[in-house]
């Protein structure tokens, strides 16, 4: 979770400033009143009343510092922060897993722990300190309720000749969300190869490749799809002004519905023109009153686990959880291996 050709949407969190100039690491960029992100989409609003919205907001109003956002797919993202290495436009980089892994290996991130990573547990943050999980949230599907009455239970079920063209799921290697669906396949069949082959088979109802998964869930909602990946936090979000969203997961035949964490995952990017004001943006984003706004605002899960949220929105997503096996994931051995897992997948699919 990441998300065809991708939409890049620049905006600037309320209020309106000039772009950053190419002039990365000046002294004159350094001293400016401005912080760029690059993220994977789904903690901002469709209507300004995401986390994002509210964070960036209160950011700009105690520091003074204006936020620019730069949204697409996690892929995208790290890929063209890999185009800007010699020249950095970005402050702080948000993906999903193994995106974030994938930037830390490519050298994008500079060691900054924020002031409260010692609430956020090991398995949510790097060792070395590079980058650190902002918001927890978990894989998922989502179907229309309206055309489908109830939900899925079974990957084979989407075979059913009802979900022709009816289908989708963002491109792996490109969207944080679309390598999910492979990764859980791959967990589901029990390894690449059953995956693979699975996934050729609904390959005759796809309706192609997408590299933003957030534009799968309004089509859902209109009924142009029935069934489209996604993950619980940007969906649950999107569901409050799209009532036809209805959020699943896939079990394999006889099994139970699985998922795995996905947490939006930032890190201060390496020689960021803006780099105190970055250091600054992270620990606000883990501060304790804007991790209980995780669930209140943005329909995802605290990263600190002193954060017990208690809000009608945090017990409808632990409900939602409920009953839902959670496995972890080899991200090491996934980040070793994107690169085949993808050129596998392309070619199985013929995508």
């Amino acid at each position: 979770m990441p998300r065809n050709t991708l939409r890049l949407a620049i905006a600037v969190s309320l209020l309106a400033t000039p772009l950053l100039s190419a002039c990365g690491g000046s002294s004159a960029a350094s001293d400016e009143k401005a912080v760029t992100v690059y993220s994977a989409d789904g903690l901002k609003g469709e209507n300004g009343d995401g986390w994002y919205d509210k964070v960036f907001a209160d950011f700009t109003k105690q520091t003074g510092i204006k936020v620019k956002y730069v949204e697409g797919g996690s892929g995208e993202m790290v890929q063209r922060a890999v185009r800007e290495k010699s020249n950095p436009q970005a402050d702080v980089l948000v993906t999903l897993p193994p995106f974030i892994q994938q930037a830390d290996s490519k050298g994008l991130l500079e060691k900054y722990e924020p002031k409260d990573a010692v609430q956020v547990s090991g398995a949510d943050k790097a060792v070395d300190g590079t980058w650190t999980s902002v918001v927890n949230n978990y894989f998922g599907f989502v179907y229309n309720k309206k055309e489908l009455k109830k939900a899925p239970t079974t990957w084979d079920e989407l075979l059913d000749g009802k979900y022709k063209n009816k289908l989708q799921y963002s491109t792996p290697g490109v969207a944080g969300d679309g390598t999910a669906v492979l990764i859980k396949a791959i967990h589901d069949f029990g390894g690449k190869d059953q995956a693979l082959a699975y996934l050729k088979k609904l390959q005759a109802n796809n309706v192609g490749p997408s590299a933003s998964t957030g534009k799968l869930a309004p089509k859902v909602d209109k009924g142009e799809l029935l069934v489209a990946n996604g993950d619980v936090q940007m969906n649950y979000a999107q569901s409050k002004t799209m009532p036809g969203l209805g959020i699943w997961f896939p079990a394999k035949q006889g099994g139970k519905p699985t998922t795995f964490a996905l947490p939006y995952a930032a890190g201060l990017v390496t020689k960021a023109p803006h780099s105190e004001n970055g250091k600054k943006l992270l620990d606000f984003m883990l501060a304790q009153k804007q991790q209980q706004e995780v669930s209140e605002i943005g329909g995802g899960f605290s990263a600190r686990s002193d954060v017990k949220a208690v809000d009608a929105n945090a017990i409808a997503l632990a409900k939602l959880m409920d009953g839902v096996d959670i496995f972890a994931p080899d991200w090491k051995d996934i980040d070793t291996n994107l690169a085949s897992y993808v050129e596998d997948w392309k070619s199985a699919t013929g995508s």
